[in-house]
């Protein structure tokens, strides 16, 4: 992405829904809460929306979500578009309306997702949901699951790094510690290392901590100009960096067990925003299982090939520590509904550039880098927020 683009749009609010359990809503109506909080958040109303973005849904029945959305919403933009990238999504939506915006195709424009996964769905849809992202002809009938393919993927760091078990739970412990000081967060009690090493066995190495949530959750984002964001309500957080990469989206053809995508993701927003690694103040990384931010830590330049478990081990994630990260608790903690996991990153990343988050709060936070992936470890998209334009 051109370093002409840099500091141009801005997210000028945030919002997140009811999360956890909320039998009482739809997925529809969680993106429509969130929604109305951005809303509110910007100073802004529906009518001043002219652009929206959406992700998909594995509990509603829709084709278009978007156009549905829309209906739901009271809404008739002149740019509308659903996005299928798995979990990094929210991410390459927010590229999106940066370059819509850009172009001329819309002024201010609203990225949704989420869904009602943990009322909405029986277990034995979710647990069939898991299975069905292998491929249909090499992978599902020998019985591959979302969580056996990131297993895979662990040990074979765990072999080429020397990576432990008790390191991947403390991620686990870190997000949780983080998420308590969430006043929104789908978990509210702390667990401990062995806790997490003695939970119930999901695919060896990981355990039930080791897994991201199945939460009720929405979230959305609002985007306009640098020029507009002057005058909303909300300090704005500009966006100074965006990078995307994609490697494969099945398992078996992903040119690497131990090297992926956020390397390039990230190489790319570094290189937009003028920035560097050792720049950046706060971060959040999709976790959707303890061995995700790891890797992703590693190739986004914060550590070496093989430092990332020590990293979050010494506390160096942690609030207060050398880089902290998910300080929202992260999907492991925080919640994850779909596309809405990555998103809740997004959010946490600018309420990190604002302040005043109390205890939560990163002090001096003015860059943060957010990453999403998508599949498995398939689609990885990289931006770095900063409170100021370049």
């Amino acid at each position: 992405m051109n370093r002409s683009a840099s500091g141009k749009v801005a997210i000028v609010g945030v919002g997140e829904s009811e999360i956890g359990k909320v039998p009482g809503m739809t997925g529809l109506g969680l993106n429509a809460q969130a929604a109305k909080r951005a809303l509110d958040d910007a100073g802004l109303k529906v009518s001043d929306i002219d652009g929206v973005l959406t992700a998909y849904s594995f509990t509603e029945p829709y084709f278009m979500l978007g156009s549905v959305l829309c209906e739901y919403l009271g809404l008739r933009p002149r740019y509308n578009a659903s996005l299928i990238v798995g979990g990094g999504s929210p991410a390459i939506m927010l590229k999106h309306a940066m370059e819509a915006i850009l172009a001329g195709s819309a002024n201010t424009i609203l990225v949704c997702a989420g869904e009602n996964r943990a009322t909405g769905q029986s277990r034995d849809s979710a647990v069939s949901a898991l299975l069905a992202v292998g491929h249909p002809y090499f992978e599902q009938p020998y019985g591959g699951s979302i969580p056996g393919f990131y297993a895979m993927i662990a040990q074979r760091h765990m072999h080429v790094h020397g990576t432990t078990r008790e390191q991947l739970a403390h991620i686990a412990v870190n997000t949780r510690r983080h998420a308590l000081l969430h006043p929104n967060a789908h978990m509210k009690t702390a667990i401990t290392l062995e806790d997490v090493l003695s939970a119930k066995p999901i695919a060896d190495p990981l355990g039930m901590l080791d897994c991201c949530l199945i939460s009720d959750a929405g979230g959305a984002f609002i985007v306009t100009t640098a020029e507009r964001a002057k005058d909303l309500k909300s300090k704005p957080s500009y966006l100074l960096g965006i990078g995307e990469h994609h490697t494969h989206e099945h398992l078996m053809c992903a040119p690497s067990l131990t090297e992926f995508g956020a390397k390039q993701s990230g190489a790319r927003a570094y290189e937009m925003a003028g920035l560097k690694p050792a720049d950046i103040d706060v971060a959040q990384l999709y976790d959707c299982f303890t061995i995700v931010p790891l890797i992703e830590l590693e190739e986004l330049g914060f550590c070496q090939p093989g430092e990332g478990g020590a990293f979050f081990a010494d506390g160096r994630a942690s609030i207060g520590g050398e880089l902290p990260v998910n300080t929202h608790g992260g999907m492991l903690s925080h919640a994850h509904a779909g596309a809405a996991g990555g998103l809740f990153g997004i959010v946490e990343g600018v309420r990190q550039l604002r302040g005043g988050l109390g205890p939560r709060q990163v002090k001096d936070a003015e860059l943060a880098l957010i990453h999403n992936e998508g599949g498995i470890l398939s689609s990885h998209c990289t931006l770095i927020l900063g409170n100021k334009p370049n």
